[in-house]
């Protein structure tokens, strides 16, 4: 399997312009992550996702799973979002990983908040996790669900086969139905979602033109606005 540090890129500061980005973008690529900075912000956002909002863990998420000399370890998935082509910021990620021969868990489901109202980044994470693990021999798809989550993963083809309790609180220990996850073989490609409510072609090409045009023109204004 492709190491995830093996394609090498300048690394994106998380606190960049890039995470003030206010409105939704055009698209939005599902895929493994590949580089560093992709890791690196998949692992920024779970730690404001699991630590600073859920309160889960006290300052890091990291486990045995995300360390890179392990066995078994994961592999990261992200959604970026996207503007004109270019990869602006991971906005949720999932990682998935072989417990055992044909066994493959997901884990660490997040989805920044500014991001979740687009309600198809988790769903699509879930979609590349299931099929780019039956492309690898995977006849076993589980994984430990938050209560608040499980009518998502039901709608997903998910069936709950049992309780777990992690970290003192309950969670549903779910299995998908591989029927519906055909296997994908490029998963470093993955595959694009439209992003819902995307800005306009002009504020996409030149987002400073909103600041030009919004007093010539209150509709676009009001279009551009953020969510």
């Amino acid at each position: 399997m492709e190491s995830l540090h093996s394609k090498l890129a300048q690394p994106h500061s998380v606190d960049s312009p890039r995470g003030l980005h206010a409105l939704p973008y055009s698209g939005y690529t599902i895929k493994w992550a590949s580089l560093v900075w992709e890791i690196s912000e998949a692992q920024a956002l779970r730690r404001r996702v699991f630590c600073e909002e859920q309160q889960l863990f006290e300052s890091d998420d990291l486990d045995v799973l995300d360390h890179v000399n392990t066995k078994q370890r994961a592999i990261t998935l992200v959604a970026l979002g996207s503007l004109c082509g270019w990869h602006e910021e991971v906005v949720a990620t999932v990682r998935i990983h072989q417990e055992a021969p044909g066994v493959w868990y997901g884990s660490r489901l997040a989805v920044d908040k500014k991001f979740r109202r687009q309600g198809q980044l988790g769903a699509s994470l879930i979609k590349l996790a299931v099929s780019s693990a039956h492309a690898l021999g995977c006849n076993l798809f589980l994984a430990n669900v938050q209560l608040q989550n499980e009518s998502l993963f039901t709608r997903l083809h998910w069936q709950r086969i049992g309780t777990n309790v992690l970290r003192d609180q309950e969670h549903a220990l779910m299995r998908a139905d591989l029927d519906f996850y055909p296997p994908c073989r490029t998963p470093y490609s993955g595959f694009m979602v439209r992003g819902r409510g995307a800005r306009s072609s002009t504020a996409e090409l030149a987002p400073s033109l909103l600041s030009i045009s919004a007093p010539k023109n209150p509709r676009f204004c009001a279009e551009g606005a953020s969510l």
